[in-house]
């Protein structure tokens, strides 16, 4: 009896639980489809306010079409913009090209950066093969007109990106590298005086420069411009800024692991036409740079300022002196959304910390949601989203278009107003209509 009972009360309990949990479900499909509905609305409106910018890109005014570049480039850092792009790719390509071509150096930053960002976007194919064709005739002119140290370093950070993503071949990578190597080393000609650059273009460049020599096969290339860029290399490591010390650094560890200086220094040895002196111009340099790194592992300050960018001299040249010494590469972990990304080698760490410099603050946004970079790593991030029903609209986007104050709400605001007003008009209209009839 009592088995009975306890039996039919467990089963009442099991029922109540179901009924809990058909209405948890209910719940839990309303609020899935809420989410969603609120997810397709607030990318609408992205989409929307992304139109209205690429609309902005045709105005004359030059501070109108540098706002419109500066939301454009917020969208895209914030969110992987493939609807938009698919739909608009061309058009925005042109446009910022347009900015590239007549605006103002901060128009031209900015229009770069955009264009990069493009690249990132759509990837491997042929958008980003036509972004490299059309792109980098007008970079190369604009690289030739002002010294602006922001506008050269976004066209170089630009040019080293949709290379980076377009570029097929190696005669393509090493043609950008030139363009890139004659900012600090024009060809002159009897009417061109030389420009010496700033700290930050030398520095924009090197770095540009090192990012896409992560993609060639050092062994590949002359060995006169190896020679040339080692030894300029060494001489930037005894300037004054330490920001070109670092990239210049950074530069040569690149080179060292490719072994193209050992292989180049072989070369020397083993040959009979006069190559004595080269080999021994060759481990006399590498002799002054190994010196050089270890000054500057252990540096006490003096040359820069910031305590900050000393300790990072201090363990980058660490690094490098330990390369050099022990053949040891340094190794790093950085956490993306609960997984490690990771690098191991120098290649690696210079793209990584290159794209983490041109993404900013969309950094993590991109390394979670974007498949070329996912490849470029070799990262996989956790997937916290299986289902559309899934997604939640992020703080930013509530503020953004969910508050009252919002540029998005005050806009839909205006619009219902107007149709409210368009349907009172229309409706008394109709009233006036039926008192004509009755009096009729």
């Amino acid at each position: 009896m009592g088995k009975r009972s306890s039996q039919r009360k467990n089963a009442a309990m099991l029922d109540s639980d179901d009924d809990n949990s058909s209405v948890s479900s209910t719940s839990t499909m309303r609020s899935d489809r809420m989410s969603v509905s609120g997810t397709e609305e607030v990318q609408l409106e992205k989409d929307t306010l992304l139109d209205e910018a690429l609309d902005a890109l045709y105005e004359k005014r030059g501070s109108t079409r540098e706002k419109a570049l500066s939301s454009i480039i917020e969208a895209f850092n914030n969110t992987l913009q493939h609807q938009f792009v698919e739909k608009k790719f061309a058009t925005l390509l042109h446009q910022c090209l347009s900015s590239i071509k007549r605006g103002s150096s901060r128009e031209i930053a900015l229009a770069s950066h955009a264009i990069g960002l493009l690249a990132l976007t759509v990837g491997y194919g042929e958008n980003s093969r036509e972004i490299l064709e059309e792109s980098v005739a007008p970079i190369s002119q604009a690289l030739k007109s002002g010294f602006d140290s922001s506008k050269i370093a976004s066209l170089l950070e630009c040019l080293a990106v949709i290379t980076f993503v377009g570029g097929n071949d190696p005669e393509e990578t090493e043609r950008t590298m030139q363009i890139m190597w004659q900012i600090v080393h024009p060809k002159l000609g009897s009417n061109v005086v030389a420009t010496r650059p700033s700290a930050p273009i030398i520095t924009a460049m090197v770095s540009a420069w090192s990012f896409l020599l992560t993609t060639m096969d050092g062994c590949s290339l002359d060995s006169k411009k190896w020679q040339q860029s080692i030894s300029y290399f060494s001489t930037l490591l005894d300037k004054d800024d330490r920001s070109i010390r670092i990239a210049a650094g950074e530069a040569l560890a690149l080179i060292l692991e490719t072994g193209s200086l050992e292989k180049f220094s072989s070369e020397a040895k083993g040959s009979n036409d006069g190559s004595r002196e080269e080999y021994i111009h060759l481990q006399g340099l590498k002799g002054k740079i190994l010196n050089q790194v270890r000054n500057l592992s252990v540096e006490a300050g003096g040359k820069g300022s910031a305590k900050k960018d000393l300790t990072s001299q201090r363990n980058l040249f660490k690094d490098i002196l330990e390369f050099l010494e022990y053949g040891y590469c340094p190794e790093t972990s950085t956490k993306i959304g609960g997984e490690s990304l990771k690098t191991s080698n120098w290649s690696q760490l210079i793209q990584l910390n290159f794209l983490k410099h041109f993404l900013g603050g969309g950094f993590v946004k991109h390394m979670q949601e974007n498949e070329f970079l996912h490849d470029v790593f070799g990262f996989t991030p956790k997937r916290k989203y299986l289902s559309v029903a899934e997604h939640h609209i992020s703080s930013t986007d509530k503020r953004m278009y969910k508050s009252p104050n919002s540029v998005v709400n005050k806009a839909r605001t205006q619009k219902l107003n107007k149709q409210r007003m368009l349907s009172e008009g229309r409706n008394v209209g109709h009233y006036a209509v039926n008192v004509d009839d009755d009096e009729v």
